[in-house]
């Protein structure tokens, strides 16, 4: 029997754009036969739409997260490819071992997570998901499983990983988690009074914690353009009970938030509070896994907050020499628009992947959430493009939701490569998305 399906309005976590698609859950990885040539997708938290398939089918393999074989000596995980990182932490965490590399939410599928090559607070020293990654099953376009590593298949592994979804199915992950100190984490609070004296401490490479992220006011201008937080941290033997990594949020948003909550003014008056209430944390302190990772995640559906129509979140990258002056220019760009944004986060990045579309390359990242408001943000978003791409940046496909088919070309060099292995495995084209379809992915430069 033929696996059913059900169409459906999805979207990514931004709620912009949506798209009616035809689902397909299957429940074991037998049914994955009805599942060839049909885009995946993992838990939905890709902001934009790298996702969706408008008029099409999307695999949803949230039903398929069975572990599969653990190695308490090697710290090494074989899971299906629906498993969240959520239930990896809470399983793993007592036993010593955690996540090698966990972005800021822990609702993302193993497989997304892979597809998206996604990276964290700990990039500059452990580098992003893939670097840890021994291998992965790809259920390719025409049928065939094949299991990619570095040594076998390399060239589909390195399409494959940030590759979006577009090379085929991950069924399965090999991932190596990293041994801890403890359950806790030791974090310190510094403030920086401006974007000069963030840059400044984000840079200081004999800071002792491996984790690091700052919290940046994006509207605050004039002396105090950049006046941050960065909070740093490490893994800790706890003197209390070990604290568990939650998978369901404490909070939630009631209702989509009306517009005028997020006025510029009071954003800045919120950010401005937000930014004492931190830095006053001088002293170091115990704070759960949960609060420190995925602090987002205590608030259910916390998406909500930016109103029904949804929200972009811009993350760029820019290389160590250009990012300074254009974090400034984008920082000064976004409050001129007061385009409000009470979560923005700068990190500095390290080496690359060898994805040929992964995100990250050595610099520092900016990430920041604005409201959709049509026309006017498509206009500010394509602004910071411009200002990313003379600088020898790129922005995340994870979050994007706006970039155009130039722009991304001159972002992403390597897509010619990567489109050559695309060819070899779907020369049909079978498996496309909204992302792929809007940046005339799969066309010839």
């Amino acid at each position: 029997m033929p696996l059913p399906s059900l169409e459906q309005d999805l979207s990514g976590w931004g709620r912009f754009p949506t798209a009616r698609c035809r689902v397909l859950r299957p429940e074991r990885d037998r049914e994955l036969a009805d599942c060839v040539g049909v885009l995946p997708r993992g838990m939905g938290r890709s902001y934009g739409d790298a996702a969706l398939n408008k008029d099409g089918g999307v695999v949803s393999t949230q039903r398929l997260d069975r572990m599969l074989a653990f190695d308490a000596n090697t710290g090494l995980l074989e899971a299906e490819a629906g498993l969240s990182l959520g239930v990896i932490a809470q399983t793993f965490l007592p036993r010593g071992w955690f996540l090698p590399v966990t972005p800021g939410t822990k609702f993302v599928s193993l497989g997304g997570a892979v597809a998206g090559d996604v990276h964290g607070k700990n990039h500059h020293l452990e580098g992003s998901f893939s670097r840890h990654v021994e291998a992965f099953e790809l259920l390719c376009p025409n049928g065939d499983r094949i299991s990619c590593s570095r040594q076998s298949y390399s060239d589909v592994f390195e399409a494959t990983v940030g590759g979006m979804g577009l090379t085929g199915l991950i069924t399965n992950v090999r991932l190596r988690l990293r041994k801890v100190a403890g359950p806790w984490m030791y974090v310190r609070h510094k403030s920086a009074s401006d974007l000069d004296q963030i840059f400044q401490l984000l840079s200081d490479r004999a800071a002792p914690e491996p984790y690091s992220v700052a919290w940046i006011d994006c509207l605050a201008r004039g002396r105090h353009l950049g006046r941050s937080v960065l909070m740093v941290g490490d893994h800790a033997d706890g003197p209390v009970p070990a604290p568990r990594v939650t998978l369901k949020s404490q909070l939630r948003a009631p209702m989509d938030l009306p517009g005028w909550v997020l006025h510029p003014s009071l954003l800045r008056a919120f950010n401005a509070a937000f930014h004492r209430y931190q830095a006053r944390k001088t002293l170091p302190f115990l704070t759960s896994p949960d609060a420190f990772f995925y602090p987002l995640d205590g608030i259910r559906n916390w998406n909500r907050l930016y109103g029904r129509q949804g929200f972009v979140q811009y993350q760029c990258v820019l290389p160590e020499k250009e990012a300074f002056a254009g974090v400034q220019v984008l920082l000064e760009l976004i409050s001129a628009a007061g385009a409000a944004s009470f979560l923005a986060v700068l990190k500095r990045l390290g080496e690359g992947s060898e994805g040929l579309l992964s995100f990250c390359m050595p610099g520092f990242t900016l990430a920041l959430d604005i409201p959709f408001k049509g026309k006017e943000t498509l206009a500010l978003v394509q602004s910071m493009d411009l200002e990313v791409v003379r600088r020898g940046g790129r922005v995340n496909l994870c979050k994007d939701a706006c970039l155009s088919p130039e722009t991304f070309r001159a972002m992403y060099p390597r897509a010619a490569a990567w489109r050559d292995i695309k060819r070899r495995l779907d020369p049909d084209g079978l498996i496309q998305s909204g992302l792929s379809r809007r940046i005339h992915l799969l066309e010839e430069d």
